[in-house]
């Protein structure tokens, strides 16, 4: 079931090294990726386990890391450690994400054909045992988590505003220091 959080042999490795340290600071392991390419990065998401994450607490979990993956050594070439929160638009990467954000609009990708097709969207309806429920254009279906390649949720307005509801600080939001909306349609300004 890690396979959504660290998905190559290296990426399970690293979550196996660093997973004790980023709890033990209070915080769960999201995802875990290197990218390798013309500089290779560590990407690194966590998060508290109501949601939340802070900078100070990205930089944290780095200092922790960092000192564990200089002794454990995995990772053979140079490297950029990004510890970062997940995001609005996250990856689901545990059953319990997709009940989570259930009602919202996702993508998901699956590691074999499942009537004929691997790419599913449309809305999250929660988990039933170890399946998670999608509302598709031809219905509900149900699709076993480790059938799961990749998931993530689509950035939309509902999802935005569901996620600053939910923030600690969204009594504090002076929405008059943003600008203004512009939308522009077929060439004609609209002003929301």
């Amino acid at each position: 079931m890690t396979e959504l959080i660290a998905k190559a042999a290296i990426d399970r490795r690293i979550a196996d090294i660093i997973t004790p340290a980023v709890e033990d600071l209070g915080f769960e392991v999201v995802r875990v990726r290197l990218m390798t390419g013309k500089e290779a990065i560590l990407q690194i998401m966590a998060q508290r386990p109501d949601g939340t994450i802070e900078v100070d607490d990205c930089a944290a979990i780095s200092l922790a890391v960092s000192a564990l993956l200089d002794v454990e050594d995995p990772i053979v070439e140079a490297y950029t450690l990004e510890v970062s929160s997940p995001g609005i638009d996250r990856p689901l990467t545990r059953l319990k994400d997709f009940e989570l954000w259930a009602g919202h609009e996702a993508k998901i990708e699956t590691t074999e054909l499942i009537d004929g097709r691997r790419r599913f969207k449309g809305n999250l309806a929660g988990v039933e045992g170890d399946e998670v429920l999608i509302e598709i254009e031809e219905g509900t279906i149900g699709l076993r988590f480790d059938w799961l390649s990749d998931a993530k949720l689509v950035l939309t307005d509902d999802l935005i505003r569901d996620v600053l509801r939910g923030r600690k600080d969204a009594g504090q939001i002076d929405e008059a220091q943003f600008d203004e909306v512009e939308t522009i349609i077929d060439g004609e300004e609209e002003n929301d």
